[in-house]
Formats: C-alpha cells, structure tokens, sequence
C-alpha cells in the first residue's frame, strides 16, 4: 500500500474532523487497489486491517455502505463467484471475514437490484477516484461545485488526503469581482449567481482557497444554500450604485457591497486551522491543494468561429470573457474519453432542459423520433411499433432507446436557437457501456444523494454530450499531445 493511501485512511480513522460521508473517497480508492482484477498493489494486508478496524460511526453510514464498500465486495460474489471471496477471506485473517459478516445483508440486498432485468444497466470501464456527491441546494453555483470538483478529484489523482474544499469562498470572491465589472460596465453585463467552470482556477490563482469547515457561507438563518435573496440584493444595490444622481462613485459602494456579503455568507477569515496548523487563504492553496491554476486548459465546439483557434464564448455565464480553444466535435468526444481512461476527470458544462435529461433516473440520452435517421436495424423495430407505445417508451426511460445522430450542424444549430445554453456544470469521471453496448460518460452532479439510484451520479450518452456539451475543462498533460502541439499548449 501507498504512503499516502495509508496516511489518507489513518487519519479518517484517528478521529479527522473531515466529514464521514466524504471517507466514501478515500476507502473506494483503497478498495479499487485492493480489486482483483487491478493486480495485487499492495506488499502487506495493512489495507485489509485498517479497514475493519474503522470505527462504528464510519461502518454505519448507509452511503458508505451503498456507495464503496457494498459494491466492491460484491463485485466478488457476482464476477468471481462465493468461492474467490472466501479465499481472500481465508489469505487476509478473520478480519476481513468480519468484514464480510458485517455487510453481507447489504450485499445480498444489491445483488437482487442489480439482476433486475428492467431498465438501463450499466457496465463500468473506467471510473476516476472523486469526492463525495455534495449538494448546491437552492443557489445557481453549480460552476462552483464543478470546477472544485475538478480540483478536488486532481488532488486525489495527485496522491493527495481528501478535502471538501469551500465552494462559498469561490462564490464569494466572484461576486466581488462580478460587482467590479458590473459596476465598471455601467450595469451593461451580467451580474447574478451563476458562472463558467473555469472560474474556480481563477479563484485558485488569485485568492486561494479554503476548506469548508473554515468558511460555509451559510450566514442567514438556515441550514442549506439558498440564494434567492441574496442574489436580488445585490443586484439591487449594484443598480442603486450605478443610478446615483451624484454623477460620480463614492469610496465606500464597494465597502458597502462587502458588507452585504459579510451579512449573507459571513466574514472571509484572514488565517484559519486545518488538521493543527494555521493557513490563509494562499498557503492553504500552495501548501495542501497543490493544484497549479494555469495547467487547466478550457474548451468548446462550434462553427461560428474558426477550429483550432481561441474564441470568447458568447454565454452570459461567461462573465470573465475566457477564451476557449474551439475544436471539432469528434474531437471533443474523443478527447474527453481519453481524458477520463488516463486517469483525469474533466469539468462539464452542459444544457440540461432537454426531455432527455432524465434526472430521477439517472441518464441523459437523445431520444430518436425521426425513423428515416435510423439505423437499418433499429429502423425495423422502431417502424414495428405504434407511435403511442413509442412515446411512452422514450418518456418512461424503460429501456435504452435508439438516439438521434448528432452532427456538428445540429450542435451549432441548437446554439445559434439557444437551445444549447450555460444551464450546469458538472465532472466526468467514469466510462461505462450499457446493456446493449452504447457507450455513456459517468458524470457527478452536485443535486444531493436522494433523487435518484446512482446516488447522485448519472449516465450522459454518447449523443448527448456530443449534442448539449457547452465547454470542458482539463488538465494539460490529459490533452492529446498531437492536439497539444497543435494548439502550441505548453
């Protein structure tokens, strides 16, 4: 085992403030090491000990369970059958055959889901190591838990512990740069919550960053994020600023919108502690996230301006007027892939106001109504049923579906009708396959846990990023390097 993946589990278990649902990460990583199928990566059972040794509070959250452990050793009773777990359990001591006691009503419960012929099912063929599902609630900052979810998936890639880095901290630097821009553009630009999911790597570069025990931003009375009047606020008072009949700024406009800030999200701490030591803002950045801001490179795809060169994207969102490097649609699907295979996750912007956007069900396809599009062999089987039992079947997600083919055209034209808008960001992290071969990207929302059965996660179809993806996010050595040359990217 790692030095720093026994460091990282030692110290969940040595009583870290660091929240239980996000130990998720650090023991699925364990355990995938552990996976038979990934070769032994280990040289002792240290891993295996320290894992029954987790205390009960640890053991008894339901999401660790469901989400890391419940999965892995199942993974043994249904690819490598009962007898392969039980020489494991025989080869690494009565401790992890406590383990397996421990859990085996859970693992029975997910075998019988997982036999359940109906619907999509889903094979894995990559999956990058993550932080936990965290929940934007009632605020427009999905860019916010996008790109920090970016950052802390890199931090994990790079060998680094875990942490739930503040999104409220990004949040709260880009309202303050937003009302400097807004304010210097006489109201002639956007100001509002939202935002594009390089906006967290300008925060990084600038400011810093935080953990979110040092700085929640919740301020005003309740226990979730809820924006709604805060937003208006601001906005109000950034209008008021700018109308004022004394034809001039004051000093202090910019004092009193920091105040308003400070009531809402609470005071920017100049220094705090983590694990023992004291941080600001910039140490904590350098010192523990290690991320390097300008190696994240941004991307888009559409023909309004030239391939293979840079373009401001022309989305309200995109406040900060960031150049992306324009690139062909297979290009980008391509390069998202082979991002993900090679270990990197990607942050997504996309349109989700599509009927396909299926979000209790965890998918999000193209559905086909056009027969003269399809494949010969869907073609049959689509033309065999009546139009009636074709819509209920596209709208109850019952099955995979046939999906439109999707052009560069077609991306262009959805934008060009605002079809295509800056609606949410999120990370890819995973490649699978459904029952019939197509091929998905494994994306990690920001929605909570509850509202669907991937715990938060869902499925985007081939076609669907292909179609709605917006912009993308990587790090530069995740580029293909003939592209990378190509684009002169260093």
């Amino acid at each position: 085992m790692s030095e720093t993946s026994a460091a990282s589990i030692r110290a969940i278990y040595s009583g870290t403030t660091w929240h239980d649902s996000a130990s998720a990460g650090v023991l699925a990583h364990s355990l995938k090491l552990l996976h038979p199928a990934r070769g032994p990566r280990f040289g002792s059972i240290e891993a295996w000990g320290l894992l029954v040794n987790l205390p009960a509070r640890v053991l008894g959250n339901p999401e660790l369970r469901r989400a890391v452990v419940v999965p892995r050793l199942a993974w043994h009773h249904r690819e490598r059958g009962r007898h392969h777990l039980d020489r494991i359990m025989r080869e690494n001591t009565t401790r992890l055959f406590l383990l397996g006691l421990l859990l085996t009503p859970c693992i029975c419960a997910q075998d019988t889901k997982e036999k359940q012929p109906e619907g999509y099912r889903f094979a894995t063929e990559s999956d990058i190591l993550a932080t936990p599902v965290a929940n934007q609630q009632r605020a427009g900052t999905c860019w916010s838990y996008a790109s920090g979810g970016l950052v802390e998936a890199e931090m994990l890639r790079m060998g680094k512990p875990p942490v739930n880095l503040s999104e409220m901290f990004v949040v709260r630097m880009c309202y303050e740069e937003k009302a400097k821009r807004y304010v210097r553009m006489h109201g002639s630009c956007n100001f509002g919550g939202g935002g594009a999911v390089n906006d967290n790597f300008d925060v990084l570069e600038k400011y810093g960053a935080m953990p979110e025990n040092a700085y929640a931003g919740l301020n005003y009375g309740t226990d979730v994020h809820t924006h709604g009047e805060l937003d208006e606020v601001l906005k109000t008072y950034l209008d008021g600023v700018i109308k004022n009949k004394n034809r001039k700024l004051s000093t202090a406009w910019f004092k009193g919108f920091q105040g308003i800030l400070d009531a809402y999200l609470g005071v920017v701490p100049n220094s705090f502690e983590w694990k023992g030591r004291n941080y600001t803002p910039r140490t904590f950045a350098d010192q523990v996230v290690g991320v390097n801001a300008r190696d994240y490179v941004f991307f888009s795809s559409f023909t309004h301006h030239p391939f293979y060169e840079q373009f401001v994207l022309e989305v309200p969102d995109n406040w900060t007027w960031t150049r992306y490097w324009n690139v062909p649609m297979k290009t980008m699907t391509e390069m998202i892939e082979q991002s993900v295979r090679s270990g990197y996750a990607v942050v997504w912007a996309s349109d989700v106001s599509e009927k396909g956007f299926a979000s209790k069900h965890g998918i999000a396809v193209v559905p086909e109504n056009d027969v003269a599009e399809m494949a010969d062999t869907e073609r049959l089987k689509w033309e065999k049923m009546d139009k009636s039992k074709r819509d209920k079947l596209i709208n109850s997600f019952a099955r995979p579906m046939p999906e439109k083919r999707i052009t560069q055209e077609l991306r262009q034209q959805a934008f060009d009708n605002y079809q295509t808008t800056d609606d949410h960001g999120m990370v890819i992290t995973g490649l699978a396959k459904d029952q019939n071969g197509t091929p998905y990207f494994r994306v990690k929302n920001s929605w909570g846990t509850g509202y669907n059965k991937y715990d938060g996660h869902f499925y985007a179809s081939k076609s669907f990023v292909e179609y709605k993806t917006l912009s993308w996010g990587l790090h530069k050595d995740a580029i293909p390097q003939e592209l990378r040359q190509k684009l002169g990217i260093d």
